[in-house]
């Protein structure tokens, strides 16, 4: 038979007693730890929409595509490669007028084209900003910018050393107050916190007049669960 012990609710002692112990069964201490790091953001993602409004779908479609191919050579013109700049969506919608008398009243059509850009260099994000508004002028709306880590394969993995440190510092604990002495590790699963939900962050001004993208930080974290043999 064995008896489960549970303490404070953060770690588990296994203790097998009676006839079981006569064949060796394993006793184990398992604690579950979170690493993380702190990583400032090295890419932006830019999410903006060009727009038309006209008598007819055709025209307004038109009108909205010529709006686009500005934003597209101003985006090459930046640095930004084809990779990087992605249609995520065109719509022609009609638009009405409503008025009591005469209820919902045809009066055009708006089409729109939305886009999503990554700056692969972070800090050329507001210009990127500057000069796509400049090429476009009022037929194009900034709909967000979003730092992020375009590859967390690093901050990942100084998360999980962290994450490996706590979870034998917290077993070493855990032995020491049980007044066992702890052996090696048999068994980690690891849950990846992923990555941090991007805050959507509107673009300022500068005392220049140019736009400025505040990269702040974000944080990797990864969540592990580790079993530790005990003696």
């Amino acid at each position: 038979m064995f008896k489960k012990f549970g303490v404070f609710g953060l770690a588990t002692i296994l203790l097998f007693t009676g006839a079981t112990s006569a064949i060796g069964v394993e006793r184990y201490i398992s604690v579950s730890a979170t690493g993380s790091i702190k990583v400032s953001p090295d890419a932006v993602r830019i999410n903006a929409t060009t727009y038309s409004s006209a008598a007819t779908s055709k025209l307004a479609l038109s009108q909205t595509a010529s709006a686009s191919e500005k934003l597209r050579a101003s985006l090459l013109a930046s640095g930004i490669t084809k990779t990087y700049i992605k249609s995520n969506a065109i719509s022609v919608l009609p638009e009405y007028n409503y008025t009591q008398d005469k209820g919902s009243v045809l009066i055009g059509y708006k089409a729109t084209q939305s886009f999503e850009v990554v700056v692969r260099k972070a800090n050329n994000a507001g210009s990127v900003v500057d000069g796509a508004v400049n090429a476009v002028g009022d037929n194009l709306t900034i709909d967000g910018v979003t730092p992020f880590i375009f590859d967390s394969t690093k901050a990942s993995a100084a998360a999980r050393i962290d994450a490996v440190k706590r979870a034998k510092a917290k077993a070493s604990a855990y032995a020491r107050l049980l007044g066992v002495t702890l052996g090696k590790i048999i068994y980690l699963d690891e849950s990846s916190g992923g990555l941090p939900v991007p805050i959507m962050m509107g673009a300022a001004k500068s005392d220049s007049g140019a736009t400025v993208v505040d990269l702040g930080q974000q944080e990797v974290v990864v969540n592990i669960v580790t079993r530790w043999t005990i003696n």
